[in-house]
C-alpha cells in the first residue's frame, strides 16, 4: 500500500514519541529472545507485540531498536507498510469486516455502516467511546461462502444482514467463549473410549465449518458417543467442499456403507448416533429405548423432533455438486483426519517422497550413488504438463530446472500461502485440510532443485492453517520425514513457517522475498528471476499451495496420468472457490477444460431468489467479468485470457442482475489503489487516477469523453508498471468496459441500471404500503417518520439506503428507484 494511505490508517513513530506507554517492556525481550535480533525478525517479532498489547506501543519499538541490530528507520517502514500493524491503542475487541469480493456484492458496505451506527461511531473513528470495540476492514477473512461475514475476535459471523447487526454485536461474548473451547478441542484428535469401534462418525473442522457451527457438533458427538457407549471413532475431517451444507456429518459403518448429514443441529445429534451405532451395556440401551418412547410420545407427534434424514451423494443436489468433480489436490477430501500423519501415510502419503530418495539416488547402472539428483523428478513434471496454479500459469518443469541448473551451496524452496485475492480460499483450505500433503509436495520440490531449507509464506488472517501447518511440520520432523537425513538418506531439509503481515503485494514473488528477509513487501526489477537469485540472493523456487499439492499424485501415477486430465495446453484439475450470488457454493476441483456454464449451472445449481445470471468474475483483482453470453467458455488459462480474465489463484465470484459491473471494477480499483506499494508512478499515480474516474462515474458525475481517458489510463498503466499488480489492475476495468459499456454510459446519464450506486438511486414507499410502521421501526436512521394505517414516505437527505425498510416490508411495498 502507499506511503500516505497507511500513515493515516496507522500513524507514525514520529507521532507517537510524545505517548507515554505504559508497557511491560519484559515481555519485548522474550519476543525479542525468541525471534532473534537480525532485521529478518523484525515481522515476527512487530506481530508477537501486537498479540501481547494490541497494538504497537512506541516504548516498546523503541526497547526493540536498542535489543537488536533493527534501525529505528526499519520498524518504521516496516510497521507503517503492513495492514496488520496498529501504532494507536485499540478497543478491547476487534471487529474485522470482511471485504473480499463476495461480502462486497453481497452487501459489506452495509454490514459495516450498520456497525459503525450501532457503536456510535463519528465519520473517521474506528473504535467506540466505551473503547470496548474497533472496526478493523480486511481485504479477506476466506470465508467466502458465508457472505458477508464478520470475525468479532475469534469468533467468526457469516451471512448477516444490517438487520442482525446489533444483535450479533451484542450477543458475540457468549458465542466467542464457545467456539475458543471449540477451537482448543481441535486441536486433538478424540475418539471414544471403546476397545473395538465399528465405525467412524466425521464431522468437516474448516474454517468455514466451525464459523456454522461444527465445533458445537463435534462437542456433542464426542458427549453422545462417550454417554451412550456407542462402538464408533469420532474424527474431525478437513472441508468436505460443500460450504453451503455445513455443518456436515458422515457416519461410516465398518464394511464401509456410509451416511451424510446436511445442516446438523448440536440437538440433532443424539437422534443421528442412535440410527447408526448400538448403544453397549444394557444400562446405556435401556435409557436410550426409554428416551425414544418419550420423543417419540411427545416430541415427534407435534413435529418437535422430526426425523433426521441422510442425504445421497448418488442423486440430487449433492450429486450434481461432487459428480463433475476430480479429486486430486483434494485427495481424500472429507475422509481423513488433516493432522494424523498415520492416517496420511495409510493413504499413500510420503510414498512418492521415499520414492523419489531412494530412486532417484541411483546412477544409470542401478548402483546407489550417494548423490541425489532430481532430473528424473523435473521429468515427470514436465510430461504432466502441470502450470503453476497462480497468476498465468506458468510451466512448473521450467521453473524447478532453471533453479536445479544454478549452481550454488545454498538454495531455498517457498510455498507460496499469502492467497491475498479477496474472494478466494483455496489455499486456505488445502493449507488446512491437507498440511502434509503440501509438506510432501515442497519436499520433492526441494529435492528437485536440491534446497535443503524451506519456508512456508502464509497470510496471517488464517490462523488455523497457520497453526496446522506448524503441527504438521513438528509432527514429520519427529518421524524423520524432514530435519537431518531425512528417511535415513543423507538428504538434509528443513521447513518453517512465516506469516504475512497484510499485503496483497507479498503474493508476488520478490515482495514475498522481500517480506521474509524483513523488509516492506516492494517488489524488485526482473531479470534477475528469483530461480536464480531470491531470497538472501540466493537460487529460489517458489511455488504456490495447489501446485504442491498436486505434486504427491503427479509422482505417484506418473506425469501422463495427470495430462490425461484437462486440455492440450491445460493439464490435469483445478481448485476454485465457487461464491457470490450462487446456490450452492463451495470448494470444488474440476478438470480443466469444463465451461464457465457447467460450474454455474450444474455444480452450484444456478443463481437464486429468481435472479438472472449476469457475469463471474475470475482472477481477483487481476481477472475480468465474463458475461453469462460468453458462459460456455473452457475454463483453461489460453481461452479466460482471450475473453480478458486470468486463471488466478481460482476465485470464481458469480455476479446476477442486481450487481453493478461499474460498481465492481470500482470495488477492484480501490482494492489495488489502496494495496499498490507505491514504487512506481504507473500503479500509485495511475490507479489513483482511474479510481477518481470511477468514482465519479458512479455519482453520475462523469462525463463521455471520462470513459476514453479511462481506458487510455488504463493501457498506460498496464504497460507500465513494474509488477505483476500494476499490470493487471487495470483487467477488471477493460473487461467491464468491453462487455458492460451500456452500464457506464447508463451512470453518466445519471442512472444506474441496478439500482446499487447509492448516489443514483432513492428509496421510495408506493401504495401497496398499509401502514404497519415496520420499516419505521427498523429504519436505524429515523430516515422514515411512523405513521401508522398510512402510506409511508422516506426522507431521501435522511436515508442511508441501507436496504433495511425494502427487507422488512412483508408487502413489497419499498421500490428502488431513479433519484
Amino acid at each position: 500500500m502507499n506511503e500516505t494511505t497507511s500513515e493515516s490508517r496507522n500513524g507514525t513513530c514520529d507521532d507517537l514519541a510524545s505517548t507515554q506507554c505504559d508497557v511491560d517492556l519484559a515481555f519485548v525481550e522474550s519476543a525479542v529472545t525468541q525471534n532473534g535480533r537480525g532485521v529478518e525478525a523484525v515481522i515476527p517479532i512487530l506481530q508477537a507485540i501486537q498479540t501481547e498489547y494490541r497494538y504497537l506501543p512506541d516504548a516498546a519499538l523503541r526497547r526493540v531498536c536498542e535489543l537488536t541490530q533493527i534501525a529505528p528507520s526499519t520498524i518504521k517502514g516496516v510497521s507503517t507498510f503492513y495492514t496488520q500493524f496498529r501504532h494507536r491503542p485499540m478497543g478491547k475487541h476487534a471487529i474485522q469486516v470482511c471485504r473480499g469480493t463476495a461480502c462486497h456484492v453481497k452487501g459489506a458496505d452495509l454490514i459495516e455502516e450498520a456497525i459503525a451506527l450501532h457503536l456510535g461511531l463519528k465519520p473517521g473513528e474506528d473504535t467506540d467511546g466505551r473503547g470496548q470495540f474497533t472496526i478493523e476492514p480486511v481485504a479477506c477473512l476466506g470465508c467466502c461462502t458465508l457472505a458477508p461475514v464478520v470475525q468479532i475476535d475469534e469468533a467468526t459471523y457469516g451471512r448477516l444482514t444490517p438487520q442482525s447487526v446489533p444483535a450479533t454485536v451484542r450477543g458475540f461474548a457468549r458465542q466467542s467463549a464457545e467456539q475458543k473451547t471449540a477451537r482448543r478441542d481441535l486441536r486433538n484428535r478424540n475418539r471414544s473410549a471403546n476397545a473395538v469401534s465399528v465405525g467412524e462418525i466425521r464431522v468437516g473442522l474448516g474454517s468455514c465449518c466451525v464459523a456454522q457451527g461444527s465445533g458445537h457438533v463435534f462437542d456433542k458427538v464426542q458427549d453422545v458417543v462417550s454417554s451412550i457407549g456407542a462402538a464408533a471413532d469420532v474424527k474431525r475431517v478437513g472441508c468436505v467442499g460443500m460450504c453451503h451444507q455445513t455443518p456436515l456429518l458422515e457416519t461410516v459403518q465398518s464394511d464401509g456403507t456410509s451416511r451424510l448429514y446436511c445442516h446438523v443441529q448440536a440437538e440433532q445429534v443424539e437422534q443421528i448416533v442412535l440410527q447408526n451405532f448400538q448403544p453397549s451395556g444394557l444400562g446405556a440401551r435401556m435409557r436410550t429405548s426409554w428416551s425414544k418412547w418419550v420423543a417419540g410420545l411427545y416430541g415427534r407427534e407435534n413435529g418437535a423432533d422430526a426425523l433426521v434424514e441422510a442425504v445421497s451423494p448418488q442423486e440430487g443436489p449433492v450429486c450434481e455438486f461432487l459428480g463433475p468433480q476430480k479429486r486430486i489436490a483434494t485427495e481424500s477430501c472429507g475422509d481423513i483426519d488433516p493432522l494424523d500423519l498415520d492416517e496420511y501415510r495409510r493413504h499413500d502419503g510420503f510414498v512418492a517422497l521415499k520414492q523419489c530418495l531412494n530412486d532417484l539416488s541411483r546412477g544409470a547402472t542401478g548402483e546407489t550413488t550417494g548423490e541425489i539428483t532430481g532430473e528424473a523428478i523435473i521429468d515427470e513434471i514436465e510430461k504432466s504438463g502441470l502450470r503453476g496454479r497462480g497468476g498465468a500459469g506458468f510451466p512448473s518443469a521450467i521453473k524447478w530446472r532453471t533453479v536445479r541448473g544454478v549452481t550454488a551451496e545454498t538454495k531455498y524452496v517457498i510455498c507460496n500461502g499469502d492467497e491475498g485475492d479477496p474472494g478466494a480460499f483455496m489455499d486456505r483450505m488445502i493449507l488446512e485440510s491437507f498440511p502434509y500433503r503440501v509438506i510432501e509436495g515442497m519436499a520433492i520440490a526441494a529435492i528437485a532443485a536440491g534446497a535443503h531449507q524451506g519456508y512456508f509464506y502464509i497470510r496471517a488472517e488464517y490462523p488455523l492453517a497457520v497453526q496446522r501447518i506448524r503441527h504438521a511440520i513438528a509432527e514429520c520432523e519427529a518421524a524423520g520425514l524432514l530435519g537431518d537425513s531425512i528417511l535415513g538418506t543423507d538428504y538434509s531439509l528443513h521447513f518453517s513457517v512465516k506469516e504475512g503481515a497484510g499485503a496483497f503485494i507479498c503474493g508476488e514473488e520478490t515482495a514475498l522475498i522481500h517480506s521474509i528477509e524483513g523488509g516492506r513487501g516492494t517488489p524488485r526489477l526482473r531479470p534477475p528471476f528469483p530461480a536464480e537469485s531470491g531470497l538472501w540472493e540466493k537460487p529460489t523456487l517458489i511455488n504456490n499451495v495447489e501446485t504442491l499439492s498436486l505434486v504427491p499424485w503427479i509422482l505417484r501415477h506418473g506425469g501422463d496420468a495427470f495430462a490425461k486430465f484437462g486440455t492440450e495446453t491445460s493439464k490435469g484439475t483445478k481448485v476454485f472457490a465457487l461464491a457470490g450470488k450462487i446456490q450452492r457454493g463451495g470448494l470444488i476441483e474440476v478438470p480443466m477444460g469444463v465451461t464457465i456454464r457447467q460450474i454455474v449451472d450444474q455444480i452450484g445449481g444456478g443463481v437464486p431468489n429468481g435472479r438472472r445470471f449476469k457475469a463471474v468474475q475470475i482472477g481477483g483483482p487481476s481477472g475480468g467479468c465474463v458475461p453469462a453470453s460468453l458462459a460456455d467458455t473452457p475454463v483453461d488459462y489460453e481461452a479466460l485470457r482471450d475473453v480478458g480474465a486470468i486463471m488466478g489463484s481460482g476465485g470464481m465470484v458469480v455476479l446476477d442482475d442486481s450487481d453493478c459491473m461499474v460498481d465492481i471494477a470500482r470495488y477492484f480499483l480501490r482494492f489495488t489503489q489502496d494495496q499498490s506499494c507505491g514504487k512506481c508512478t504507473y500503479c500509485r499515480v495511475g490507479t489513483k487516477r482511474m479510481l477518481e474516474i470511477l468514482e465519479r462515474i458512479c455519482k453520475g458525475q462523469a462525463k463521455k469523453k471520462d470513459l476514453v481517458l479511462l481506458e487510455e489510463l488504463c493501457h498506460s498503466v498496464s504497460s507500465g508498471s513494474l509488477c505483476g499488480l500494476g499490470k493487471t489492475a487495470p483487467n477488471p476495468v477493460l473487461s467491464t468496459l468491453q462487455y458492460f459499456r451500456d452500464e457506464y454510459e447508463a451512470h453518466i446519464n445519471g442512472h444506474c441500471p441496478a439500482g446499487k450506486c447509492k448516489d443514483l438511486i432513492a428509496y421510495h414507499i408506493n401504495d401497496s404500503c398499509i401502514g404497519c410502521t415496520l420499516c419505521a421501526q427498523h429504519c436505524p436512521v429515523d430516515a422514515i417518520p411512523a405513521v401508522p394505517y398510512s402510506q409511508h414516505v422516506v426522507d431521501v437527505d435522511r436515508c442511508t439506503a441501507c436496504d433495511t425498510c425494502r427487507v422488512v416490508c412483508p408487502e413489497n411495498a419499498v421500490e428502488v428507484v431513479r433519484r
